[in-house]
């Protein structure tokens, strides 16, 4: 089984330099925290196996979202199974405190005005858990953060780090238990060297600008950081153009690859809810002609649509942060996520 991502590639695509985290949060810098379950599947504690492993997640959260897109690409629904969290967490009237991903499916959506089909109890622990707190308060940790892959037979946690949990199920989906024959299934990070070198730049490029700038550009609360990440953001999404203009279908090339799994969770939200909920309002999706056409390529192979909620994602991003009340477009030039089935848009 090979090793975690962390033991066989730098930390730049999977988790920010923590070099003076404390005073950089304190000057108005949005800091990622490190995860602290770092164990793989395939290790001697937790052996690849069928219906062995669940996972806990947020529909919401695009960290989450990586790792329902590789369950669902890899045809791993029937043998990893999974509990959805609510996308606002508790409030501060809540016993346990706020800011808490909670399992409840009865919590009404203020968007909707009734619940959300997609979300569910806790399953995966056998003990009815409310909240994601409490599982990780049974390992004797403060942790809070979704995703956690979890495994039941052995009551524990094995990682709670996306990055790493998309590339062992990738190496593992065969002994996992994936529906999709070998030879049909996406290979997420190949064997090559010369591909996963282009990944690995890929990835660095992504996680710093991208998928993590979005959070540097939403959460920071100082203007000159917010600006830089602005600006990188945008960079990113001029280059990214500018490397599928020559017709590649994907971005290491021909084959969907984790570099593509990593970048969709950010640009599906992009266009809906980050222009304005990240203040990432110097252009949408659909200004980039060859980044929109990848996007709606990667949006129509099969389990991708149904990795993810726009529903989910609005409701949390804004129900969180503002005053509950969730903006009701973009409408043109079409709704989303219907825009994401028409390529010709861009």
């Amino acid at each position: 089984m090979e090793k975690p991502l962390a033991e066989n590639r730098s930390q730049k695509s999977i988790e920010e330099d923590q070099t003076a985290a404390k005073d950089r949060r304190a000057k108005g810098e949005f800091v990622r925290g490190i995860s602290s379950f770092r164990n793989a599947v395939g290790d001697e504690n937790f052996p690849a196996a069928y219906n062995r492993y669940h996972l806990f997640v947020a529909l919401n959260c695009p960290w989450c979202h990586r790792v329902t897109l590789a369950r669902n690409v890899l045809g791993l629904q029937d043998s990893i199974t999974m509990d959805v969290a609510f996308p606002n967490r508790t409030t501060e009237d809540d016993p346990e405190g706020s800011n808490l991903w909670e399992f409840a499916p009865e919590r009404i959506a203020t968007l909707t005005g009734k619940p959300l089909p997609e979300c569910t109890s806790e399953t995966g622990t056998g003990n009815a858990l409310r909240l994601a707190k409490q599982i990780y308060r049974a390992e004797g940790s403060d942790e809070q953060s979704v995703p956690i892959l979890y495994d039941k037979i052995a009551g524990r946690i094995v990682n709670n780090e996306s990055a790493e949990i998309i590339r062992m199920l990738d190496s593992a989906a065969k002994a996992l238990g994936s529906t999709i024959p070998e030879a049909d299934r996406v290979r997420l990070y190949p064997d090559t060297l010369s591909e996963r070198a282009d990944i690995h730049d890929l990835n660095d490029l992504i996680y710093t600008t991208i998928n993590n700038g979005a959070y540097k550009a939403g959460f920071s609360s100082d203007q000159n950081i917010y600006a830089a990440a602005f600006d990188a953001y945008f960079e990113t999404l001029t280059k990214l153009d500018d490397l599928l203009s020559d017709g590649r279908a994907f971005l290491a090339g021909a084959n969907f690859t984790e570099a593509d799994l990593r970048l969709f969770p950010t640009l599906y939200r992009h266009d809906p809810v980050y222009y304005v909920r990240m203040k990432l309002n110097g252009a949408r999706i659909l200004d980039y002609p060859h980044v929109w056409r990848w996007l709606c390529r990667v949006y129509a192979l099969p389990g991708i649509a149904a990795a993810g909620s726009l529903v989910h994602c609005r409701q949390g991003y804004f129900g969180r942060s503002w005053n509950g009340v969730v903006p009701a477009g973009p409408f043109k030039p079409m709704a989303y996520p219907e825009a994401y089935e028409h390529p010709n848009l861009a």
